[in-house]
């Protein structure tokens, strides 16, 4: 037996006993005649003590020896530490050491493996089973693990059964790039890895699963974010026999849940607000509502006053910035080039000041008079002592590029409280998107949404009008999870794809299986997936999802641990009958 405790559970109560620790040299303070070592494990730290009068010789010689990250075993007396540590659990004991064994030795490691490293992020990954030994990226992994837990717990109490489905799929033309695998014993042909498992699930409802969930990797050749990997982790859910209600209460109690299991947080009964009203109001379809700042439309109030930017301007929209009204014309200035960056692409913006005494000064007082901007002022809810900051353009252009200074203005007035939990659902989302390139539509969400009932005849006349019967769940201003009902019947399946752009023999050869089975007798079924990456960091108080998984890529795809992605030898590419000709 290497330990008979762990390095974070002996106190008080365990004085006098023998014990045995197993664990990692965090550091060691040599006072010549008495040695001290903390040592650290998964669990906590344990100091010990080498006394040259208690201690064997040899074990106090060989404690000298033991350098950082030294693996070593010791077996000892607990003893009442004269120093108290309160800070540590096992702040109050110490181990006065008998026998000493150094397990294996360690090189220096190339960062301090303590909560504030000096380790920049780049040798941190290339490190990464060093970096795990840090308390921030240890207690993020044990964190998922009780946030998948809880999951687990949650869903099979309402009787889901957890079924694995396949990784080695078919490639679909829908979503995102494809992962696709070479298949050695089918010459020229390849596997997919699975973006997501969604007619896998479809055909165990089909199967009369009933209630299914995974949680599940899944893969999308994309570009990468900060809150984006190429391969990330799904729970993935479907049941049968229901309707959009249903889920929305199933899946707003999982949240409920976890936000109480987790983080001590009572809910009440979520917000529903539909993809049009988010769209004007907030600019986006994941809002962050832990702070106003609602849109204001200002068309009616700002156009023919003989200010043409506004005049020749599709949409004019404001915010109202709380406490803003003191901003000098520094920062003023400062906000209105960061609105002119290509990643928000404004080619300007106007302020308006309300004034504590009820009055108006605007960087357009030349056009607009004091009953102008007290409108301004009333359709962006503006109160004395705020800024309005208006943009003009192009309608879905101008949301977005206000969306983004919305939220850039309340990371900077401390709005954004990552300990703020505000979730809501977005519905009532568009069946279908135009791709102004190509001409042609997609799917929002994907193919096998079903559209809402009554709006079925818009498909022949106005595709565009048709609302989908999907769902998104939003907190704090990210997407945590999405899905809809999905269609259940061969016609209206052959109809959707019909409208996607698929010939007959296209739909049969990506998905006829899928409606084959539903001649046998398909129930009414839908689901939704969360992204548990970004949950998890969410509810762990960040937007970033790297610290939450394991082994992370990086922002090029790549795992620079291991060296991935990488070239294979010939020998490989000739069983596949794979050429590569790199110019």
């Amino acid at each position: 037996m290497y330990r008979s405790h762990n390095c974070g559970e002996l106190n008080a109560s365990n004085i006098n006993t023998e014990v045995t620790l197993a664990g990692w040299v965090q550091k060691s303070r040599d006072k010549g005649f008495m040695n001290w070592v903390d040592l650290r494990d998964r669990y906590g730290i344990t100091q010990l003590i080498f006394d040259e009068s208690r201690t064997d010789k040899t074990v106090f010689e060989l404690a000298k020896t033991l350098g950082r990250e030294f693996v070593i075993q010791v077996k000892g007396t607990v003893i009442e530490r004269e120093a108290k540590n309160k800070n540590i659990p096992t702040g109050e004991i110490e181990i006065l050491v008998s026998e000493l064994t150094i397990l294996n030795s360690a090189l220096t490691p190339p960062f301090t493996i303590e909560d504030e490293t000096d380790g920049g992020e780049d040798i941190r990954m290339k490190y990464r089973y060093l970096d795990i030994r840090r308390n921030p990226v240890k207690n993020s992994l044990l964190f998922r693990h009780k946030v998948a837990m809880e999951v687990r717990k949650y869903l099979s109490d309402l009787d889901f059964c957890e079924v694995e489905t396949p990784y080695l799929i078919k490639s679909t033309p829908e979503g995102a790039r494809d992962f696709v695998v070479p298949s050695r014993m089918n010459e020229g042909q390849f596997y997919a890895l699975p973006q997501s498992p969604q007619t896998f699930k479809q055909l165990l409802m089909v199967g009369g699963m009933d209630k299914y969930f995974q949680i599940v990797k899944c893969f999308r050749d994309e570009d990468l974010r900060a809150d984006r990997q190429p391969e990330f982790t799904q729970i993935d859910c479907e049941m049968a026999f229901v309707e959009q209600e249903d889920i929305l209460n199933v899946f707003e109690g999982l949240t409920r849940h976890l936000l109480k299991e987790i983080k001590g947080i009572e809910v009440e009964k979520f917000p529903r607000i539909t993809y049009d009203y988010a769209m004007k109001t907030y600019g986006n379809d994941k809002p962050d509502i832990r702070f106003g700042m609602k849109f204001g439309e200002l068309n009616e109030f700002a156009q023919h006053k003989e200010f043409p930017v506004f005049n020749a301007a599709e949409l004019v929209v404001g915010i109202a910035v709380p406490g803003a009204g003191n901003y000098t014309r520094k920062e003023i200035d400062g906000l209105i080039d960061w609105v002119k960056r290509p990643q928000v692409g404004a080619s300007g913006m106007v302020y308006v000041k309300c004034n504590e005494d009820g009055t108006y000064k605007s960087s357009v007082d030349k056009f607009y008079d004091q009953d102008d901007l007290a409108n301004w002022a009333k359709a962006t809810e503006a109160n004395p002592g705020d800024m309005i900051f208006v943009l003009s353009g192009p309608a879905n252009k101008t949301r977005a590029q206000l969306s983004a200074l919305r939220m850039e203005l309340a990371t900077r007035l401390g709005l954004r409280n990552p300990e703020e939990f505000a979730p809501l659902w977005v519905v009532d989302f568009p069946l279908l998107e135009l791709d102004e390139e190509s001409g042609r539509y997609h799917a929002m969400h994907h193919p096998f949404t079903s559209p809402k009932p009554e709006d079925m005849a818009l498909l022949e006349t106005d595709p565009g009008k048709v609302r989908a019967n999907a769902y998104d769940m939003v907190l704090n201003g990210n997407e945590i999870g999405g899905g809809s009902i999905r269609i259940h019947d061969k016609a209206t399946q052959q109809l959707m794809f019909k409208y996607l752009g698929f010939t007959e023999e296209e739909a049969k050869a990506q998905f006829g299986f899928l409606m084959d089975a539903f001649q046998f007798g398909a129930p009414p079924h839908g689901g939704l997936a969360f992204g548990l990456d970004r949950l998890v960091a969410i509810l762990g108080g960040q937007e970033t999802i790297r610290d939450f998984i394991a082994f992370p890529k990086n922002n090029s795809g790549r795992d620079v641990m291991i060296d991935a992605p990488a070239a294979i030898d010939d020998a490989q590419l000739k069983e596949l009958k794979i050429k590569v000709d790199i110019a």
